[in-house]
């Protein structure tokens, strides 16, 4: 029996990656139409079968549906890009595609199903970034494909779910604030926005209590609205009049380099005079010009365990369910100074 044909083979035939393969043969975007039809054309004569075909005979390949909150998709908030071409990347490997759709604030105050799922095209859903519980709710019960949440979970329902170790991380980078002689840090984010920034500012106030530190409500600074976890550092970020902190651990990269720009117009050097911590190791390139020392994400991991998880419950098979909590480590950089 001849040998099935992979993405990965016509990838190295062309000369182009196995994302930029499945995007061309599911009609995505990204790929020009001359590189499409060449990708067409090839899987043609090699005999590539796609994973719609291949169900037939073997359950084992699968369109999957990635949805991304709209919000989430500005041009310096790409987080959430890069985790998408892991997931891309992960799914390829197990001959699946991936097809990503942004869900609009309208759609999901009105309950919307995405297009993906209402014209059947997809057989399991992962949606990255937190979304409304009303929307996760309908989604979870309507979209009729198993689904699974990335970089969130919703705790009050029985939802399979891949988060980092935010609590974990964020503890550990409070404890490198005050190894290196820092006890005035402050917090930097709007808690009950996300999941995630809440578990970052518990972990940061366990750090503080074992160090024989109370947290003080002047030291934690809100960084976006609650209601749409849109960042506006420019006006919500307000810092201290009086008492200014050594240090500040910020919920994100993004929100640190915010926050380094509104410290510099102030004449605040950083970190000459004032120390910044972020979390995720991600930030579009040229938005801030010290290096962040930060608590990296594994997205790669994240990505393996989204798309394991997905495939067993595409599949019927045993998994284990509920939150999957995925490690990080500390990055050090620029932007923390010991002090005496």
């Amino acid at each position: 029996m001849a040998k099935a044909v992979k993405l990965a083979d016509i990838a190295e035939r062309l000369g182009v990656s196995t994302v930029t393969v499945s995007k061309a043969l599911s009609g995505q975007k990204g790929v020009s139409d001359e590189l499409r039809e060449k990708i067409r054309l090839l899987a043609e004569e090699l005999g590539y079968q796609p994973p719609a075909s291949q169900r037939k005979e073997n359950q084992r390949s699968y369109n999957i549906g990635v949805l991304i909150a709209d919000r989430y998709l500005d041009k310096y908030d790409s987080f959430y890009w890069q985790m998408y071409q892991q997931l891309a990347t992960k799914a390829v490997a197990k001959d699946c595609f991936t097809m990503m759709e942004a869900v609009t604030g309208e759609a999901e105050r009105g309950n919307e199903l995405p297009k993906l799922v209402q014209d059947q095209k997809v057989d399991g859903l992962i949606v990255i970034g937190k979304v409304g519980d009303s929307y996760l709710n309908f989604l979870n019960e309507s979209a009729g494909v198993p689904l699974v949440c990335l970089d969130f979970c919703n705790e009050r329902q029985d939802m399979d779910a891949v988060i980092s170790d935010s609590y974990y991380g964020a503890y550990q980078m409070t404890n490198y604030l005050f190894e290196n002689g820092h006890r005035k840090i402050a917090y930097v984010g709007t808690l009950l926005a996300t999941g995630s920034i809440t578990d970052r500012y518990l972990g940061y106030v366990k750090a503080l209590l074992e160090h024989g530190e109370q947290p003080q409500k002047k030291w934690l600074i809100e960084d976006r609205r609650r209601e749409d976890c849109i960042i506006d550092g420019d006006n919500l970020i307000e810092l201290p009049e009086e008492d200014m902190p050594t240090a500040f651990f910020c919920n994100c990269d993004l929100t640190a380099s915010t926050l380094i720009r509104k410290l510099n117009s102030r004449g605040y050097r950083v970190p000459e005079d004032i120390s910044v911590a972020g979390y995720d190791n991600y930030l579009f390139p040229g938005l801030c010009a010290v290096g962040i020392t930060t608590y990296e994400v594994d997205m790669r991991e994240m990505a393996r365990q989204t798309i394991r998880t997905l495939l067993k419950k595409m599949q019927g098979d045993n998994y284990r369910r509920g939150i999957h909590i995925v490690e990080g480590h500390l990055v050090e950089k620029d932007s923390v100074k010991r002090i005496s």
